[in-house]
């Protein structure tokens, strides 16, 4: 992938979560682009979704941005100026509910083994005190 291209997936992906923000805040709320491939013809390209929520929020808020998906191409060819005004497939993005699920295994499996998850520490590096009298 070109650095041009790197650069257009970033300013896509930066002004798409802008546009929902100010647009829709309300609506967008729990909607994050999470990454952006535009094709090398940029003629299409492919748009990541995050959605914090329960699995119908998920559904219900990829239709509605499916159902705004033209209105958001034409303001998108306004604030990124190409040679083509990309189509934009909306895909949802569950690496973030997955790495969850993982984690919670993680956590299980060293319960189970008799080590207990590891102490968390507070935002100054220091060990709480419950995990120090262990």
């Amino acid at each position: 992938m070109s650095n041009r291209t790197i650069r257009i997936n970033e300013l896509v992906q930066r002004e798409m979560n802008d546009y929902l923000r100010k647009k829709y805040q309300s609506e967008a709320v729990t909607i994050t682009i999470t990454g952006v491939e535009v094709d090398s013809d940029l003629r299409t390209g492919k748009a990541f979704v995050g959605i914090i929520g329960n699995e119908d929020h998920c559904i219900d808020r990829m239709r509605w941005l499916k159902k705004h998906a033209e209105e958001i191409r034409r303001e998108m060819g306004k604030r990124v100026i190409l040679k083509w005004n990309p189509r934009w497939e909306y895909i949802l993005d569950d690496s973030g509910e997955r790495g969850a699920r993982i984690l919670r295994a993680l956590n299980e499996i060293e319960i189970r083994e008799g080590r207990g998850p590891a102490p968390r520490s507070d935002s100054d590096g220091s060990i709480p005190p419950s995990a120090k009298e262990e």
